[in-house]
């Protein structure tokens, strides 16, 4: 893939950054009291292998500008692909056109002036790959052969597949900021099937990083998605039960999600959190600290300034056991009588502390219950907090695994279940911007035969 140089890539963080000027400068020519623009540019490849053949390979470069005016307190919004002058210009008259039709809301505006980011530390985000196509096929075709090879019970494969991408982020409003930085990010994943007998099993594993010096060897992710796989052989079901069930680390990760869903800004100020007014108060026992790092140098989810301007901060969100904060915009922020998190856009590089315990440690915590290594739909309600998702996973007796398990539901309550956290292990193994060891909680439901 053709990387820019590195004045190539000035020039045209520059050229953007002129765009979202010429784009504010068009909205008060329309007479909008106030106006925000953000534009991105990305290119990209994309390749997969399935059974040592090539399945796809895609040469991606996108662009996507969002214009937001307000007249008053009325907001008008549009969007395009488009950088044309003809079509940006058409963008902010479709915009002011909107705000005509919408009505009075006093939280619609910009986020305070003196809340804009004035601090705009490197981050080192980006580390361009200049990767050809015949390299990452031979990088997916390693990681692929690995999985296959790992084990004679591997039969099959959904592929594996390798990508990289480039960008320009720039945002501005007229409070006369504009700003901008550009990133990089690289994966490469590897899905494998198994059989055993009649039971057949999927799995898979995966690296994500802004440098591709930083991503885990090809080889080592096919052989841990076949690893994977290979151990789900001979599921059983289970009897119904009540029992304490270990959330492996990348799984655990969903209740941290979870989590962040009912703090949040819109689900706060709809009333619709069972969290709702919880703010001082205890949530989790006093040993949990979970804490926002948005300026950790590369990290996934790294970023200077929020999608308002405002310039972002480390925070916790729990420390000892205690929510601290809601996550908040500069709209919610309002709607709440309170100010920005500086989180438009959402939490960025969570980070759970670990404990002593490495997850064999938590298996011999738990003695007896179930180890969950996988998740299926998306049964949690955020006004009740009631849990239910069907799973898979493993059956624990006297602190080791003695069988794999499939088709049961686990169910509970996310204000009982945080509550009832017994340890956070030490034992996170995977990449991602939320990043946690396992979670041990006391006692759920688990529905099988």
């Amino acid at each position: 893939m053709p990387i820019d140089s590195t004045e190539e890539t000035s020039q045209r963080l520059a050229r953007l950054m002129q765009t979202v000027e010429d784009l504010l400068k068009e909205a008060k020519q329309r007479g909008a009291t106030a106006a925000e623009a953000s534009v991105g540019s990305s290119a990209g490849l994309e390749i997969s292998v399935r059974l040592g053949s090539v399945e796809t390979v895609e040469h991606t470069r996108d662009n996507g500008l969002g214009v937001t005016v307000y007249f008053g307190h009325r907001k008008g919004s549009a969007t395009t692909s488009d950088l044309s002058t003809t079509a940006l210009r058409e963008a902010v008259r479709a915009a002011c056109s909107i705000a005509t039709h919408t009505q009075e809301d006093p939280c619609a505006h910009l986020a305070d002036a003196a809340l804009m980011a004035t601090d705009l530390p490197d981050l080192d985000l980006y580390h361009p790959w200049p990767l050809e196509v015949a390299e990452a096929i031979t990088i997916a075709t390693e990681c692929e052969d690995a999985a296959r090879g790992y084990d004679a019970r591997i039969v099959n494969s959904e592929g594996a597949s390798l990508s990289s991408h480039t960008g320009i982020k720039v945002y501005g409003n007229s409070h006369g900021f504009v700003a901008g930085y550009p990133t990089s990010r690289h994966g490469l994943s590897c899905a494998v099937i198994g059989q055993q007998g009649q039971s057949l099993q999927r799995d898979h594993w995966w690296t994500s990083a802004r440098a591709p010096t930083d991503l885990t060897a090809a080889r080592v992710v096919g052989e841990r998605a076949a690893e994977r796989t290979v151990a789900r052989l001979g599921a059983r079901r289970i009897e119904t039960c009540s029992v304490p069930v270990l959330f492996r680390a990348e799984i655990a990760t969903g209740l941290v999600r979870s989590l962040m869903s009912v703090i949040q800004g819109a689900n706060i100020y709809r009333r619709t959190s069972f969290l709702l007014d919880r703010i001082g108060e205890r949530v989790f026992p006093e040993f949990v600290r979970i804490h926002e790092e948005p300026l950790l140098p590369r990290g996934l989810s790294s970023a200077p300034f929020d999608g308002d301007g405002v310039a972002t901060r480390s925070k916790d969100l729990i420390s000892d056991g205690i929510l601290q904060t809601y996550i908040l915009d500069s709209y919610s922020a309002c709607r709440l009588g309170m100010q920005t998190t500086g989180n438009a856009g959402g939490v960025r590089n969570l980070r759970v502390q670990m404990g002593e315990l490495d997850r064999n440690g938590l298996l011999r915590e738990m003695h007896t219950g179930l180890l969950v290594t996988e998740l299926m739909g998306h049964g949690v309600n955020p006004v009740t907090g009631d849990y239910s998702r069907g799973a898979a996973g493993f059956w624990v007796e006297g602190g080791v695994i003695q069988y794999p398990v499939e088709e049961i539901t686990i169910a509970g309550n996310l204000k009982r279940m945080y509550a009832g956290l017994v340890g956070i292990g030490n034992d996170c193994d995977y990449d991602g911007s939320t990043r946690t060891g396992s979670w041990l909680i006391d006692s759920m439901t688990i529905a099988g035969e």
